[in-house]
């Protein structure tokens, strides 16, 4: 499929500019750009770039000589990756789920399935999992029964959509994710060392429990995830103890990623790659958790927070902080302490010196 140059700016509500008719089929970077591809060149970095390729038409930035560049036609983006969501949303083909139920799937007794639903080979259905209108669904995925899924989501393969899981429309949830698992929580006869070092803050010696056997908490609460959320392969949301694991709407979380039981998230947060949220920890609206990074349970996390990758949060944050390091600490802290820590070897150096110095002066007095 191929769009002119006018149709992708007006896709974009960005200005176009040059032989708007102009066709292409895809996007390319501008070194390895064909004829028939729109180059991205999103900044002045990649100008020169555009010379290495074939590309006759380019996303630019604003300023941007695009006819010194060589291109008969371009379209200014004034927030580049903004342009870059709207044009792989419409370049991108569809995700190859063929329609109507597979004959291999299974589906159980008084599962509700809606009008236009997709479901792909191996798939199981659980008995009265409902199964919203024009939701599509891969091979290999499992919904249990009790599981509602919303209308228009994509569920990749191999995902598990587990029991007492509540899911709101269009979300999409990648290849290999479960949803609903039950939570980490167990618990010994006798007070455990890390329940008392907890309270004592470690005043307390460990000692050899009379029996450390560990009885499993089950997961009864489930998880309820809102409208239009994003869930990454292989990231884990485990079910609440008592009340649901509650996902807000419009929350984008990457792959890899661990979510505990009982955590509530805001709407529109961000958790990126290999980050974690463990249990019973609230986050507020439009929080940001770098790659990495962590949150310990029970805490609090206050709205428009940002945690940089592989910071540490052991404490409640306060909303509208930026926080870094392990432990996080503010943003600007951070960077004082890192200084301060540079300076340190130097400090050192010239202290052993002043020692050395009063040492001589002692033995010649």
């Amino acid at each position: 499929m191929s769009h002119s140059v006018q149709e992708i700016a007006q896709a974009l509500g960005a200005e176009c500019f040059g032989d708007v008719s102009l066709r292409v089929s895809g996007a390319s970077e501008p070194s390895t750009a064909g004829s028939s591809d729109l180059a991205l060149a999103m900044a002045p970095a990649y100008g020169d770039q555009l010379k290495l390729g074939q590309a006759r038409a380019a996303v630019v930035w604003p300023g941007a000589d695009w006819e010194a560049l060589g291109l008969k036609a371009a379209i200014i983006a004034p927030r580049a990756r903004l342009a870059m969501a709207r044009l792989t949303q419409m370049l991108d083909s569809d995700e190859e789920i063929a329609k109507g139920i597979h004959s291999t799937a299974l589906i159980g007794q008084g599962a509700q399935i809606g009008e236009g639903v997709d479901i792909g080979p191996f798939a199981v259905i659980g008995e009265g999992a409902v199964i919203g209108k024009g939701t599509r669904i891969g091979a290999h995925v499992v919904v249990s029964g009790s599981a509602v899924i919303g209308e228009g989501c994509l569920i990749l393969e191999g995902a598990k959509i587990r029991r007492r899981v509540v899911m709101g429309d269009r979300c999409i949830v990648h290849p290999n994710a479960v949803i609903g698992g039950d939570g980490f929580s167990f618990v010994t006869e006798q007070e455990a060392n890390v329940e008392r070092a907890r309270s004592s803050m470690g005043e307390e010696g460990i000692e050899t429990p009379s029996d450390g056997t560990w009885h499993r908490i089950h997961s009864l609460g489930g998880v309820v995830i809102g409208n239009d959320c994003e869930i990454g392969c292989n990231t884990t949301i485990d079910a609440g103890t008592i009340r649901p694991t509650r996902i807000g709407n419009g929350c984008k979380i990457d792959n890899l990623v661990q979510v505990g039981h009982n955590v509530v998230l805001g709407n529109d947060c961000l958790l990126a790659g290999k980050s974690g949220v463990a249990g019973s920890t609230v986050v507020g609206d439009r929080v940001v958790v770098g790659g990495g990074a962590l949150i310990a349970d029970n805490l609090k996390v206050g709205s428009d927070v940002v945690i940089t990758g592989n910071s540490g949060v052991s404490s409640n944050v306060p909303e509208k902080r930026v926080m870094m390091g392990y432990p996080a600490v503010p943003i600007q802290t951070h960077v004082d302490m890192y200084k301060a820590l540079r300076r340190l070897p130097r400090f050192m150096k010239d202290f052993t010196n002043r020692q050395k110095t009063v040492s001589n002066s002692d033995e010649t007095s």
